[in-house]
């Protein structure tokens, strides 16, 4: 797993450089619209530097893209099944959180799901993103306990729970027990 995590970092970096440059955007540019350092983002493109959840969001709301778009890859289609070796990890270095992404690569579905393992403690904000306005998410809990902090309400999930939110304005994931969580994040990118 560890190799994985270590080759996802290389592939972070190497789609973030593609994604910048098909947007035609330089460093300084991708800066100013994400509020991420330039020097951050060319540690980031040479794989010296892992993001954080919310770093990465924050580039991505630069890119004009949701984080799952960004995990997707531009490839063709391919098979419609996903064999969990084959799908991509990644980890937030700041929390330690597990991105699991488990939908099948490249399919003609306006649907994600990744599962998430979320440690113990662990926190992640999210800023709001106008992007995001038109995007849904089903929070569904398997396992431990996990407060989703939206701008209205916070909302303790309890296993088999499961949140549905509209994923433009900020919000927070915040597992409050000494215990790690476990849930599936369903995205939706279009109404």
């Amino acid at each position: 797993m560890e190799n994985q995590i270590a080759e996802i970092e290389i592939v972070i970096g190497e789609r973030l450089k593609a994604l910048r440059a098909s947007a035609g955007l330089s460093l300084d540019q991708l800066a100013e619209r994400s509020g991420v350092s330039r020097a951050m983002i060319s540690r980031i493109e040479r794989a010296e530097a892992s993001p954080t959840a919310a770093l990465l969001a924050r580039l991505c709301e630069g890119l004009g893209l949701s984080l799952s778009s960004f995990f997707a890859p531009d490839a063709p289609m391919s098979s419609p099944l996903s064999r969990r070796q084959d799908q991509r990890l990644w980890r937030d270095p700041t929390t330690g959180y597990l991105r699991r992404s488990v939908s099948p690569p490249a399919m003609p579905s306006p649907v994600d799901i990744v599962e998430i393992e979320f440690p113990a403690g662990a926190r992640v904000s999210f800023p709001p993103r106008e992007e995001s306005r038109v995007m849904t998410q089903h929070v569904w809990l398997f396992e431990g306990v996990l407060d989703m902090v939206l701008p209205q309400e916070t909302y303790r999930l309890q296993p088999g729970d499961c949140l549905f939110m509209d994923i433009g304005d900020a919000f927070e994931f915040h597992n409050p027990s000494d215990r790690p969580a476990r849930y599936a994040v369903i995205l939706n990118r279009g109404r």
